[in-house]
């Protein structure tokens, strides 16, 4: 069982070098979900120490990523809290004090080696065939050569001081047990000469004043943990629960699921970002189920969660300790289901930015053409997998003029333009003039007239579907007149009539 403290607090640190990436969402989902789940508390923290990468548009991707997934947080850097601030680069005092403390404690040192000597350092391990790392050179410096560099004001990092012998023990709740020989550790750097903390101190001293109960980050972080372990012992403080979670897989399941965005032979491109996602057309819903999915299992059958379903039956004993693929055709099949599952206001609604983004619909939306938008989406339910695919589904029921894919398509099998010509002109004449332009009234009158002509109904509907839609297959044909609406159905098959003037003549 994965011990539990109460209250339970966790937290996602992402560094905000760049997009969010569906990994870190998946990270940022567990940590969530574990929270929520006992009761407890959810911090945000930026770990913003790397200055030369961070980047402010980043941060503000992570955090309206983590909003559209809807991971709100108890504690962070807009909502505040307790232990803020939450930036760490507003903590960098607090980071140098407790550098400095494990200076007089002696489980640190400074290293004055300038970057040129850590760089022949490491070219004369690579020609000796040797694992890179330092050396150790400065840390048995005598008291006066340490002097001798503070005073003449030589640059200078803060390393932390490893054990030369035994084993560091790690206890991970994925991975269980795992000794780390301490001859294999390198004396890191835990403050940067520019007075910044690397990783390793900022992430410790801040989990510890946060009193964060459970670590949940990737895998690749792993090796790193014995370093935080040895911390924690030099300071002295209890040392939370680790869980490493496993890394996401490409669909192939052959590598790390890229943090650039996956092109295939066949030249298409497959999202890994969150906000790729989400312009793509996918439900945050979705991406929930997919992500919680992903490594994680609650029996060896259930696939589709509801968020409150995910945060009563999410513990860690169901996160597996092998990598899982990232599976597109799952969620395409998952985004599907969530999107019938929607009420039709609720979908028109989340429907409306990609028909604003391809120009069907104005932006802001008039009421007239929000009406229109209401009419016309439950039509299209069932074709969507992915919001976006609106556009292409739906997009004649938008624009104002359609186009024909030739005019050959208007033609009623087995007749000739000028019969089919016939065909529109009276069916024109009986719509305008029906009581009600009602799915029960358009159907009458139709099968009506295709009685009256002799023809078969496919010969009369499709050259209507065509004329109306530009489309060979569409949604019901009644109910697409009804929602196009009399005016523009019978402007439509005046435009088709047109069309079939041209190869008539």
């Amino acid at each position: 069982m994965v011990s539990v403290k109460h209250p339970v607090r966790v937290r996602i640190a992402p560094s905000p070098t760049g997009p969010f990436h569906a990994g870190g969402a998946r990270t940022a989902l567990y940590n969530w979900l574990f929270a929520r789940h006992h009761g407890g508390v959810f911090i945000v923290r930026i770990e913003d120490t790397d200055r030369i990468r961070y980047s402010r548009a980043a941060e503000a991707d992570m955090v309206e990523s983590l909003r559209w997934l809807g991971l709100d947080w108890d504690e962070g850097p807009d909502v505040g809290g307790p232990h803020a601030p939450y930036v760490q680069s507003q903590r960098a005092e607090i980071h140098r004090h407790y550098a400095h403390t494990l200076l007089e404690s002696g489980h640190a040192y400074k290293c004055f080696c300038t970057p040129e000597r850590l760089e022949a350092l490491r070219q004369e391990q690579h020609l000796r065939k040797q694992p890179p790392g330092y050396d150790r050179h400065c840390r048995d410096l005598s008291s006066e050569e340490r002097e001798a560099g503070e005073k003449a004001g030589l640059p200078y990092v803060i390393r932390l001081k490893i054990p030369r012998e035994g084993v560091t023990m790690v206890h991970d709740q994925i991975r269980g047990e795992v000794a780390f020989q301490n001859t294999l550790l390198e004396d890191v750097v835990l403050l940067k000469s520019d007075g910044y903390p690397t990783y390793h101190l900022a992430n410790v001293v801040d989990d510890y004043l946060m009193g964060v109960t459970h670590v949940m980050r990737g895998d690749e972080w792993f090796p790193s943990t014995p370093l935080h372990v040895l911390l924690y012992q030099a300071f002295g403080w209890e040392m939370p629960v680790f869980a490493h979670l496993p890394i996401i897989l490409s669909p192939t399941g052959k590598g790390k699921m890229s943090k650039r965005k996956i092109t295939t032979a066949d030249g298409k491109e497959y999202a890994v970002m969150v906000r790729e996602f989400r312009q793509a057309g996918y439900l945050p819903e979705a991406m929930i189920n997919i992500l919680a999915r992903i490594g994680w299992s609650y029996d060896d059958h259930t696939e589709l969660f509801t968020r409150q379903e995910l945060i009563e039956k999410f513990s860690l004993e169901g996160v597996n300790n092998s990598p899982a693929a990232f599976s597109y055709d799952k969620l395409l099949w998952m985004n599907g289901i969530y999107i019938r599952a929607l009420e039709p206001e609720e979908l028109a609604r989340r429907c409306l930015p990609f028909l604003q983004a391809a120009g069907l619909v104005a932006d802001p939306c008039p009421a007239e053409a929000w009406e229109q938008v209401l009419r016309g989406i439950p039509l299209f339910r069932e074709r969507l997998h992915t919001l976006k695919d609106v556009v292409e589904q739906a997009g004649y029921f938008f624009v104002r003029e359609i186009t024909y894919p030739e005019p050959q398509a208007l033609l009623g099998k087995g007749l000739d333009a000028a019969t089919t010509w016939r065909g529109l002109d009276e069916a024109r004449r009986r719509l305008a003039t029906l009581p009600a332009f009602t799915e029960a009234s358009l159907e009458e009158a139709l099968r009506g007239l295709a009685a009256d002509l002799g023809w078969k109904t496919g010969q009369l509907f499709m050259p209507i579907r065509v004329a109306v839609t530009g489309r060979t297959v569409s949604p019901g044909l009644f109910e697409t007149l009804v929602s196009l609406g009399r005016e523009r159905t019978l402007e439509r098959l005046d435009r088709a009539m047109v069309e079939l003037e041209l190869i008539r003549e």
